[in-house]
């Protein structure tokens, strides 16, 4: 080791351990946690897209009234606009027994939409039955378990996962998959045959021979498929009630999706502690160059270059990114990467993965980040760098004249005016502060708002309901019930534009109804609140919407938002929609009531909608991120403790000297830190003032940008306490930090004030 520099980078590393410690935790926690959720997500999208060969994935699949003819399935084969394959993929529901659900029974697929056996054994007798894993788990079943379906009981034999139910959809209207009240499972052939017929649903699901290379010639292939089936099935006395194709089908591409969006959250979100972490060290380096001004001074007089030096300050910074960087990865592939995989695995029914090498990552949470710090640090110090070697020598690090500094009114305190002194001279450290804590602030709060915003959510949707029972038909009856009264509905498909197209449900109001209490007329109509919010529709607009197996288009004028926050949904008179409808006058499609309808045979019974159905959103966010809120609020609370305290041991070590002469003056310990730790608790309140609404306000818009994705809408609330936690938690760790630096304080010598008397 002939060179000085190389000598010095030991005893530099000592005596600033503490931030370096500080900066490769920071560093090696962010790594891992992105590393670990990339691998895991990387691998398990890997595996998700190779499932749609391994599996033979369909490309979507209708529903018709009736079953097929032979005729009908060869006339819709039959087209010289695309060629694909039909196969039968009918299903039964029935409630389960032993656990507050309804499982959709098929029999065991052997063309297309085949299962992974998870545990235990596919079924090979009448009385077993496999079971969707992900709902197992939920419902704490396990193979060897009994479950009573249609009056019988069944062994569960296996733990599967349907390759076409990756995410538990009921219905591709619903905002969010439930796997907790919702299963799919499978039994044998024969056992399927049992079932009787009225409780059959006639899906068929196509395959064409080429998969189409992406979603714009999927939906034109898919849009041909429709006009040929909705033309065909007419003649041969059936209809379409159900089309969904796969590019559109939730429980297929909703895992995918979530999963890759996923992997490229948490990239950014390290990418933006990583340039946080280059300030960090860009400030730091500053502050040592300053301390080290006349030494810098002598080596370049002495003949070291500006390189050579830059090459030294950058040395330390550098090895300890990096070595956050390998030891992050380390426990991202070894303990990261299995509690993202169940995370995800106790979200979706997917099936097995292989742990598979990802350079894509190592580059994104190594590479990147290094090059990052390496320009941003680089940039600094050859700025900084730049100056004389005289200038260093004198200490005269500023690149301007050094302009008198602003008089403070003399009738502030002195106590006061050096508070003011201290955070003018440290505004770089102290804006650092603020993003910083704005960005720990934002995880906090995610961490807590999350389970009120679901509360509330879940509270809101059970106390407006339009009526305590609301049944839909798959036939005219009528009832003796006097609470009942009749409505129509139908489904309707928004326009896609810069939201993707999306089911709304149009209900026919009687009038003067009981349920829903509008003044509707023959021209207007009323939407939700949520359909109003999610589009951004007020009373006045016009609104355009097209049939959901066809090209009709509707148009309505809104005459007013109706407070109904569970679905998108127009309200309009009912004989206004049997008109629009070409429906009879009489028309009608189901039933609100205030008590049960005991007297239509369930066989007329098409659903009847219950709270479960409408509270599925938040159950299942409740089940699946939980646990992972309280992993947001520890980070965030990491993220914030790191950086203020770092920046602030920064602030104290920059005014050693001055500390130092305040002792030899007299000031006491105490008051001392009146002057540097109460300035920075006062900017530390200040900016939970601000940050906290600001994160508020930033979370609001990612809300809003999350929920465009996604069918329905999930509304975000401010809530007082969520404002007062993340305070408390703001206050409370800064409460830790000044135990730190009041230590720091009173460990600064009385020497420190005779260094550089020459300045």
């Amino acid at each position: 080791m002939r060179n000085p520099l190389v000598k010095r980078l030991p005893s530099e590393f000592k005596n600033e351990l503490g931030k370096y410690i500080v900066i490769f935790l920071f560093m090696a926690l962010s790594v891992s946690f992105v590393s670990g959720w990339s691998v895991a997500g990387g691998s398990m999208a890997t595996a998700y897209d190779e499932s749609f060969e391994k599996y033979n994935i369909e490309d979507g699949n209708f529903e018709l009234y009736a079953k097929a003819d032979d005729e009908l399935i060869k006339a819709v084969e039959n087209s010289d606009r695309f060629d694909a394959k039909i196969y039968e993929n009918f299903y039964v529901e029935f409630p389960t027994k032993e656990v507050d659900s309804t499982l959709r029974i098929f029999k065991k697929r052997t063309d297309i939409n085949l299962e992974c056996l998870m545990d235990g054994e596919f079924p090979s007798s009448d009385s077993e039955i496999a079971i969707d894993r992900m709902y197992a788990d939920n419902n704490s079943l396990k193979v060897g378990d009994k479950l009573t379906l249609h009056g019988k009981e069944y062994r569960i034999c296996g733990l599967v996962a349907l390759s076409d139910y990756s995410a538990l959809f009921s219905s591709p209207s619903d905002m969010m998959f439930d796997s907790i009240k919702f299963g799919v499972a499978i039994v044998t052939a024969d056992t399927f045959g049992t079932y009787p017929e009225d409780k059959l649903h006639y899906v068929y699901s196509w395959k064409y021979a080429e998969r189409p290379a992406d979603n714009t010639e999927a939906k034109k292939l898919s849009e041909d498929f429709l006009e040929k089936l909705s033309s065909e099935a007419p003649k041969y006395m059936n209809a379409v009630t159900g089309y969904i194709p796969e590019y559109t089908n939730q429980a297929i591409i909703f895992t995918g999706d979530d999963i890759k969006g996923d992997t490229a959250f948490v990239q950014m979100f390290l990418y933006i502690i990583v340039v946080i972490i280059a300030f960090i060290f860009a400030i730091t380096t500053s502050n040592t160059i300053a301390k080290e001004a006349g030494v810098i001074g002598t080596l370049r007089a002495t003949g070291y270059t500006k390189w050579e030096i830059v090459r030294h300050y950058l040395t330390l910074p550098m090895l300890v990114v990096f070595a956050g960087a390998v030891v992050g990865n380390i426990l991202g592939y070894t303990v990261l990467k299995d509690y993202a995989a169940s995370a995800y695995y106790g979200s979706y029914s997917l099936p097995t993965y292989v742990t598979l090498w990802n350079p894509q990552a190592f580059i994104n949470t190594t590479v990147i980040p290094i090059i990052i710090v390496f320009i941003i640090d680089l940039l600094m110090l050859t700025r900084k760098l730049s100056l004389s070697p005289l200038q260093f020598i004198r200490h005269d690090l500023s690149r301007r004249k050094k302009k008198k500094a602003f008089r403070l009114n003399t009738r502030i305190g002195i106590m006061k005016r050096f508070r003011l002194r201290v955070l003018f001279q440290n505004m770089p450290n102290y804006i650092m502060m603020v993003i910083g804590a704005l960005l720990g602030n934002v995880l906090v709060m995610f961490g807590l708002v999350l389970g009120p915003v679901l509360d509330n959510y879940q509270q809101e949707i059970t106390s407006n309901l339009l009526a305590d029972h609301q049944y839909l038909l798959k036939a005219q009856v009528e009832t003796e019930n006097k609470d009942a009264e009749k409505f129509s509905a139908t489904a309707l498909k928004t326009i896609e534009g810069a939201l993707k197209s999306e089911e709304i449900t149009v209900y026919g109001i009687a009038k003067n109804s009981r349920y829903v209490d509008l003044p509707l007329g023959d021209n207007e109509v009323y939407i939700s609140n949520a359909y109003s919010e999610k589009h951004g529709i007020k009373a006045g607009d016009e609104i355009t919407l097209r049939e959901q197996f066809g090209s009709k288009e509707y148009k309505f004028r809104v005459g007013g938002i109706y407070y109904y926050p569970s679905t998108l949904t127009v309200f309009m008179d009912k004989d206004a929609f049997n008109e629009k409808f070409d429906c009879d006058k009489d028309y009608f499609t189901g039933y609100f009531s205030k008590s049960e309808i005991s007297d239509i045979d369930d066989l007329y019974i098409a659903t009847e909608i219950t709270v479960d159905d409408l509270t599925k959103v938040s159950r299942q966010l409740t089940r699946s991120m939980g646990n992972m809120m309280n992993i947001f609020v520890a980070f965030g609370v990491i993220m914030y403790v790191l950086i203020i305290y770092l920046l602030s041991k920064i602030i104290i070590e920059k005014n050693a000297q001055s500390i130092s002469m305040a002792k030899i003056l007299g000031y006491r310990n105490s008051e001392i830190n009146g002057i540097y730790i109460v300035t920075t608790a006062i900017v530390t309140v200040v900016t939970l003032l601000v940050t906290i609404p600001l994160s508020d306000y930033l979370l609001g818009q990612l809300f809003v940008i999350f929920m465009r994705d996604y069918p329905g809408w999930l509304p975000y609330r401010s809530f007082v306490s969520v404002y007062a936690k993340t305070a408390l938690i703001g206050i409370g760790s800064f409460a830790v930090i000044a135990l730190a630096l009041t230590r720091k304080i009173k460990k600064v010598p009385l020497a420190d004030a005779l260094k550089n008397v020459d300045e």
